[in-house]
């Protein structure tokens, strides 16, 4: 027999002479554990204080450390085709069973354990951050904004009586959610002030838990401006203040054209963010782009982003030069048609010199309406490096309504190099080429 088969018939005897596993110990070891458990729940049920709950919890975290560390047996394999219904579980089985049993016992304890701590001051400082931030998170009407100041001050009474503080109604802030978040943190500070002990102080603290969900519960109540219709809502805003009559209907239809003849971009910006209508954003947004005013940057980026194509054509009638403007339209300078043609025209009305290079690219797509557009966007921009890809679109490209926009183009950025290519063309194979070529005037001005 060679070496490396007896090395190997001396593992498997090994592996057959494996001591059995003293289920009997392991059986003796769960009584004792359960009789621990027992102690830990009398200790846990005579804890007064918070010094007491903490030595429970240290001895829970000890029984954990022991518990975790005993290992029952797997049970032996058995035959499939035996009846199972029939067969006593295996001892292996009936101590996991216990062990189970056990931890369930034990993950109660703690449970129970945490139950019983506190409260602390801590909770209220919470809970009154909690109650502070529901105020100055929310919008409210005028009838909420009183429902909130009587809250406070009922809130106050008796949180002044209970820790014997001073706390009074803040006088500053714009309005009214500043003032009573200024009041609340006072507020907190009393809390955090009194160093308010668990267990010496904790009929106030609990007190005062109750207090403040009493503040919750009336701030809830309260009315906020969501609470309002919209036409109610608009009405507050002043949207139809400008009516002396009902001249079209719907009225809203009526006022919006009233404060788009007076300037009034805020009210046609409420109208858009208010009326749950497709009718009143159609007329809101083709109002906006007639407007272009620089208050409408930022919803209509907004919109943009959405892929709105309206909201891109007014980012263009606007025509501010913008890092994040052009930014979020050269997001679609390489897309679908549909998007293109507006991203390329806005583009083109801001004057981005960062577009020129990603729309000179678009010169030599296979969909001409897209070479087309892009011309235009270049001539728009102005900017003198699209004159030889413009030049080389009017040289070359199959379609004559391509060739004519890079005229147009080269036309509009107007420089003697541009004008120069241009006026080449005068006797063109394509009437509107030979137009462009035409409005071209070398000589120099008088």
């Amino acid at each position: 027999m060679s070496d490396d088969e007896s090395a190997d018939d001396n593992g498997a005897d090994a592996e057959e002479e494996q001591e059995p596993v003293d289920l009997e110990a392991i059986r003796d070891e769960l009584a004792s554990f359960e009789n621990d458990v027992e102690g830990l729940d009398a200790d846990l049920e005579a804890a007064d204080t918070e010094d007491d709950l903490d030595v429970v919890e240290a001895d829970l975290e000890t029984f954990r450390d022991a518990f975790d560390e005993l290992e029952i047996p797997e049970p032996p394999e058995t035959d499939d085709e035996e009846d199972e219904e029939d067969e006593e579980p295996a001892p292996e089985e009936v101590l996991q069973e216990r062990y189970d049993d056990i931890d369930s016992d034990v993950s109660d304890l703690e449970s129970d354990l945490e139950d019983q701590r506190g409260p602390y001051g801590e909770d209220v400082v919470s809970e009154l951050n909690s109650a502070s931030g529901t105020i100055t998170g929310t919008r409210w009407t005028e009838e909420g904004d009183e429902e909130l100041l009587a809250a406070v001050d009922d809130f106050l009474e008796t949180f002044n009586d209970l820790l014997g503080s001073d706390v009074t109604r803040a006088a500053d802030g714009d309005n009214v959610p500043d003032q009573l978040e200024a009041t609340l943190e006072d507020a907190v500070d009393a809390v955090e002030a009194a160093a308010l002990d668990a267990d010496d102080d904790a009929e106030t603290i609990a007190g005062l838990l109750e207090c403040c969900d009493d503040l919750q519960s009336d701030i809830d109540d309260a009315t906020e401006w969501t609470d309002l219709k919209v036409r109610e809502q608009m009405r507050r805003e002043g949207f139809y203040d400008v009516l002396d009559h009902i001249k079209d209907f719907p009225p809203e239809w009526h006022a919006l054209k009233v404060h788009e003849k007076r300037g009034n971009v805020e009210m046609i910006l409420l109208a858009l963010e208010t009326f749950d209508s497709d009718f009143m954003e159609e007329h809101c947004l083709e109002a906006l782009e007639r407007m272009g005013p620089e208050e409408a940057i930022e919803p209509m980026l907004q919109k943009a982003n959405r892929r709105d194509t309206a909201a891109m054509s007014i980012l263009g009638k606007i025509g501010v030069d913008d890092d994040e403007v052009v930014e979020t339209l050269l997001d679609y300078v390489d897309s679908n048609p549909n998007l293109q043609q507006p991203a390329f025209r806005a583009l083109g009305e801001v004057g981005s010199e960062e577009a020129v290079q990603p729309i000179a690219n678009q010169l030599v797509d296979e969909n001409p309406d897209v070479r087309s557009w892009a011309a235009r966007a270049l001539g728009l921009i102005g900017d003198t490096r699209a004159i030889e890809p413009l030049a080389d679109v009017l040289a070359d490209d199959d379609e004559d309504r391509v060739r004519a926009s890079a005229a147009w183009a080269l036309n509009t950025i107007g420089t003697a190099e541009a004008l120069e290519v241009v006026a080449d063309y005068s006797d063109d194979r394509a009437y509107l080429v030979q137009v462009e070529a035409e409005k071209v005037s070398l000589e120099p001005a008088a």
